[in-house]
C-alpha cells in the first residue's frame, strides 16, 4: 500500500529546533483536527453499533483485536466495560503478543496472518459474535487474517483504520476509516491516529451499552462498586433518583443490593406495594 497518509511527512519541520511552547501549541493544533475526522465516520460507526446491539441481545460478544498501540487501545476500552456497566465477557480485547505486549513489544507477533484468529479460539467465536479489527495503518497481517477468517465463519466484521484504501477495509463488512492526516512526528500513529481510535472505541462501547439498557437517564446504574469513589457516586445517584435525603440510608441500600439499579428498584417495589 503506497502513500499511506499515516506515513506521510509531518506538516511541521525542524521539530528539534522548536521551543517547548511551540511544540505544545503545534501538537494541540493538530489534535484539534481529529474530532471532525471522526465525525465523518459516524454513519459507519452507527452501523456497527446497531449490529453489536442486535447480536449482544442474542448472546453475542464483541472482540477488539489489534497490534501495538491499536491493540492496547482496544484492550483498555474493553477492560473498562465491566466496572463501568457491570457487564462481563461481552467486550473482549485481544492484541498481538498477548498481555505482555501491553507493556513491551513482542517481536513479529503482528506479522502472523493466522495469529489473530488463533488468539480468539479459547472464546469459541461464532456467527453471533462481532470482530472489530483495529489497525491505524490498515496493513497489519494479524488483523487482516483474523477479519478474513472471521468473515468466513459468519461473524459480523468491522475495522477501524486511518488510511483510505487500507487492506483491512476490504476484509470488513463495516469499514470505519478515520483519516486524520500526517502525524506531528512523522509516522507516530500513537498521536492523532491513536486519539481518533480512542474516540471511536469510546463511541462504540458507550453507545452500545446505553442501547442495551445499562444507563438510565445519564447514570451508570449497573457500575461495579469497586472503590469508595464509586460507592459515593452510586449513593448520590440513589438520592437524586429517589428523593432520599439520608446519605447513610442511601449508602446502605446501595451496598445491600449491589447496584444503583437494584437499590432503586427495591424502593419502587415497596412504594408500588404500599
Amino acid at each position: 500500500m503506497e502513500n499511506r497518509t499515516t506515513e506521510q511527512s509531518s506538516r511541521y519541520d525542524h521539530l528539534d529546533g522548536m521551543s517547548t511552547g511551540e511544540l505544545l501549541r503545534a501538537i494541540n493544533t493538530e489534535d484539534r483536527t481529529v474530532p471532525s475526522a471522526v465525525a465523518r465516520a459516524i454513519p459507519q460507526i452507527e452501523k456497527l453499533v446497531d449490529g453489536i446491539v442486535e447480536r449482544v441481545r442474542k448472546g453475542g460478544r464483541v472482540f477488539y483485536l489489534g497490534a501495538g498501540t491499536s491493540g492496547r487501545l482496544g484492550v483498555v476500552d474493553a477492560s473498562e466495560i465491566p466496572p463501568t456497566y457491570g457487564v462481563r465477557d461481552v467486550f473482549i480485547g485481544l492484541m498481538a503478543g498477548g498481555d505482555k505486549a501491553m507493556r513491551s513489544a513482542v517481536e513479529g507477533a503482528e506479522d502472523s496472518l493466522s495469529g489473530g484468529w488463533e488468539d480468539m479460539q479459547p472464546f469459541s467465536p461464532g456467527p453471533q459474535d462481532v470482530l472489530l479489527g483495529i489497525a491505524a495503518s490498515g496493513t497489519t497481517p494479524y488483523v487482516i487474517g483474523a477479519l478474513r477468517t472471521a468473515r468466513e465463519h459468519g461473524l459480523l466484521t468491522s475495522c477501524l483504520t486511518c488510511n483510505e484504501g487500507a487492506p483491512v477495509a476490504s476484509e470488513a463488512e463495516i469499514p470505519i476509516v478515520v483519516v486524520v492526516g500526517p502525524e506531528f512526528v512523522t509516522g507516530s500513529t500513537r498521536m492523532k491516529a491513536g486519539t481518533a481510535q480512542k474516540l471511536v472505541l469510546n463511541m462504540i462501547s458507550t453507545a452500545s451499552m446505553i442501547r442495551l439498557g445499562h444507563v438510565k437517564g445519564s447514570k451508570m446504574v449497573d457500575m461495579q462498586l469497586t472503590n469508595h469513589k464509586l460507592v459515593d457516586r452510586g449513593t448520590r445517584m440513589i438520592m437524586e433518583e429517589t428523593g432520599i435525603e439520608d446519605y447513610d440510608y442511601a449508602r446502605s441500600l446501595l451496598l445491600n443490593h449491589g447496584s444503583v439499579r437494584e437499590a432503586v428498584a427495591s424502593l419502587q417495589s415497596k412504594t408500588f406495594k404500599a
